[in-house]
C-alpha cells in the first residue's frame, strides 16, 4: 500500500537526533515552556523574517490568541473563507466575534481579494486569509485593501510552513501569523503545538500572557487568559526538524511538480507550483472523486479529502446563515478535490506509479468538460461515476 502520509519514514531518518533532543530536555526537569521552548521561538521567528514567535498548543489556540491581541471581540466581524479546516472558524466565534464567509479565487483557491471588499461592513475588524494546501494568497492585494480599510490581517499559515513570495515569508506579511505544527504538517511536532509570528512586539507580549493563564509574573493575573502553553518536549523536537525544513519542501515541491508534468492533462490540476506554495497538498479535481479514490484504494494507494463539506455547509455552523451555492467556487472544490499521497519520503517509483494508475483509471472516460467556475483549467466530466 502505498500511504498518503508516512511520518514513520521521517522518524526513520531523523529519529535519533529527536531522541536525544528529548532526553536532554527531560533531564532539565522542565517539561512545559522552558529553554526547549525559547529557542524554537527565536529561531522560528528568524526563519520566518519577523521580530517575534510566540508558541502555543495548538494552531486552533494560536489563531484564538491571535484574533484577541488584534482585540477582536463581540460584535466584530473576521472576514475568511469557507475552504478550509473548522478550526480557523471556531477561533472566531471563541474571539466572540463573527465569521463573514468570501469565496476562494477560482486559480489559486485561496481568499479572492475582489470578493473581500464586497463583504466589508462597519463591524469588518480582521481579514483571516487561509494558506491552503500551503500556498500564499494574493498578500499585496489583501494588504493593500486592509491598509485602506484599518484593518488587521492574521494569516492562518497552519499550512504554509516556508512559503515565501518576493523575500517574504509565510507568517510575516500579515500583522500575525499563525502556524499548526500537529504531526502531519510540513514542520510537525510529536503531538500538537503551534506559534504566532509577529513584528508587533505589544501582541507578543499579550499573546504570551493570554497563553499562560492571563499572567505578568507569576501569580500575578492581569487578564483573563488560557492554558495554551507549549510542552517543552515540542519544542525539542520542533529545534531538530526546523533544520530540515527547506530540504523537505524542496522534494515536496518536487513531488508535485512529477504530479504536474505527469498527471493527464484533462484532469484539473492546482495553478504551477512555485516557492509560495509549501506543498502540503496536492489535490486534483474530478467529478467521479468518490469512485476514483475507491479505486485506487483497491489499487493499493491510499488517497484523502481535503476538505469535502466546506464550514458554511457543515452542520455545526449552520447557525451562521449561510446556504447551498452561496460560495459557488469553494462548493465545487469541495465536491471534486482529492488529495494524492505527498511526504518527502515518498519514493519517486512510488509517485510514478500513483501517475500511471489515475490516468489509467481516469482516462478510461473519453469526455470532460471545461469548469464553468474555476476558470479555463479543464477537470474531467462524468469520470468514474458509480
Amino acid at each position: 500500500m502505498i500511504p498518503f502520509l508516512d511520518l514513520s519514514a521521517q522518524y526513520r531518518v531523523i529519529g535519533s537526533e529527536i531522541e536525544e533532543a528529548v532526553l536532554r530536555t527531560l533531564r532539565t526537569g522542565t517539561y512545559v515552556l522552558g529553554e526547549a521552548v525559547e529557542q524554537f521561538e527565536r529561531d522560528f521567528a528568524a526563519y520566518c523574517g519577523t521580530s517575534h514567535a510566540v508558541a502555543v498548543s495548538s494552531g486552533t489556540s494560536a489563531l484564538h490568541l491571535a484574533l484577541l491581541a488584534a482585540g477582536v471581540g463581540p460584535g466584530d466581524e473576521v472576514l475568511t473563507v469557507p475552504m478550509t479546516f473548522v478550526a480557523t472558524v471556531a477561533a472566531i466565534l471563541y474571539a466572540g466575534a463573527t465569521p463573514v464567509f468570501v469565496d476562494v479565487d477560482p486559480d489559486t483557491w485561496t481568499m479572492d481579494p475582489a470578493k473581500v471588499e464586497e463583504a466589508l461592513t462597519l463591524r469588518t475588524k480582521a481579514i483571516l486569509p487561509v494558506h491552503l494546501h500551503g500556498r500564499l494568497p494574493d498578500m499585496h492585494a489583501l494588504g493593500a485593501i486592509a491598509r485602506r480599510h484599518g484593518l488587521t490581517v492574521i494569516e492562518d499559515a497552519a499550512q504554509a510552513h516556508g512559503a515565501q513570495r518576493d523575500g517574504l515569508r509565510a507568517g510575516a506579511w500579515g500583522n500575525m501569523g499563525c502556524f499548526s505544527f500537529y504531526p502531519g504538517k510540513n514542520l510537525g511536532a510529536c503531538g500538537e503545538g503551534g506559534a504566532v509570528t509577529t513584528n508587533d512586539p505589544h501582541a507578543a507580549d499579550m499573546i504570551r500572557s493570554l497563553r499562560d493563564w492571563g499572567q505578568s509574573g507569576k501569580y500575578n493575573h492581569v487578564r483573563h487568559g488560557f492554558n495554551y502553553r507549549m510542552e517543552a518536549v515540542q519544542g525539542a523536537v520542533l529545534n531538530v526538524k526546523l533544520r530540515y525544513l527547506d530540504g523537505w519542501n524542496a522534494t515536496r515541491r518536487s513531488i508535485c511538480q512529477q504530479y504536474q508534468e505527469g498527471l493527464a492533462p484533462d484532469l484539473g490540476r492546482p495553478e504551477a507550483i512555485g516557492d509560495d506554495h509549501a506543498c502540503h497538498v496536492y489535490a486534483l479535481r474530478t467529478t467521479g472523486r468518490d469512485v476514483l479514490q475507491a479505486r485506487l484504494r483497491d489499487a493499493g494507494i491510499a488517497t484523502n479529502l481535503h476538505y469535502p463539506v466546506p464550514v458554511h455547509l457543515q452542520p455545526a455552523y449552520r447557525g451562521l446563515g449561510y446556504r447551498e451555492a452561496d460560495f459557488p467556487v469553494s462548493e465545487a472544490l469541495a465536491r471534486t478535490m482529492l488529495s494524492l499521497p505527498l511526504f518527502a519520503e515518498l519514493p519517486v517509483r512510488d509517485v510514478d506509479h500513483v501517475i500511471a494508475t489515475v490516468n489509467r483509471l481516469v482516462l478510461a472516460e473519453e469526455t470532460s468538460i471545461p469548469l464553468p467556475l474555476l476558470g479555463a483549467r479543464p477537470y474531467h466530466e462524468g469520470a468514474l461515476q458509480a
